[in-house]
């Protein structure tokens, strides 16, 4: 289960991401047992090459040396940690990964994120540690996972098939508390509709963008055709 600070940081960060020009996704599983990314960003450069950059975020100074995997494979790898933990773990932070601070701002008012980052160090630039191929591949398919997501709570029970609609709620029929049998349909009905929460159609709206964004960028580095 994320913390409230760590949410908060990874939808900051989202937002930083595409305001520098990216295309972005959280929870990316790499090729090759090479982890999960936290965030992945693509950034489409000027001569028609593509630069990655990953996003580790840690929050505690237990999880910034724990043993779970670090999925450092891009061109640009990042710690991305609150300003008091770096101080904490800034030895230990190898030479080649670069560190993002989150800096909350002091009055949130019609903003996306309640933060943003300085560049606390400076990554270098390495070549990718996976085949490209196969990145773009888990790239796109965290995009369309998220996609389905929105789509899942924009739709309410409309996206689900009658056989998984009858198996939920069977399921919840199973269970026994101080509701009535006849309650169960009508309260299954009512926490999918609520379902339809803000912050996921406005995820929905910012992938459609990424798309497009893409899209044009693909139809832009495509040969110009002879003229006839």
């Amino acid at each position: 289960m994320k913390t409230t600070l760590t949410q908060e940081i990874e939808k900051a960060l989202y937002y930083y991401c595409i305001e520098l020009g990216g295309i972005v996704v959280e929870e990316v599983t790499m090729p090759e047992d090479q982890g999960i990314v936290d965030t992945l960003a693509c950034f489409f450069k000027p001569n028609a090459e593509t630069e990655w950059r990953c996003y580790e975020l840690k929050v505690t100074k237990a999880d910034f040396y724990s043993k779970a995997k670090l999925s450092f494979i891009g061109h640009y790898d990042y710690f991305v940690l609150t300003e008091e933990l770096y101080k904490k773990v800034q030895d230990d932070i190898p030479s080649e990964i670069g560190v993002l601070v989150y800096r909350p701002y002091q009055q949130v008012e019609d903003l996306p994120a309640e933060g943003t980052f300085f560049i606390a160090k400076k990554p270098l630039k390495r070549p990718l540690q996976v085949e490209e191929a196969a990145l773009t591949q888990r790239f796109m398919a965290s995009l369309f996972r998220e996609v389905q997501k929105a789509k899942r709570m924009s739709y309410g029970t409309s996206f689900f098939s009658t056989e998984q609609l009858y198996k939920e709620l069977r399921r919840r029929l199973a269970e026994k508390d101080s509701l009535q049998a006849d309650n169960y349909y009508q309260r299954f009905i009512e926490d999918v509709q609520s379902a339809r929460i803000e912050s996921l159609e406005e995820e929905l709206r910012a992938l459609e963008q990424d798309y497009e964004f893409l899209r044009q960028r693909q139809v832009r580095r495509r040969p110009t055709e002879p003229l006839e």
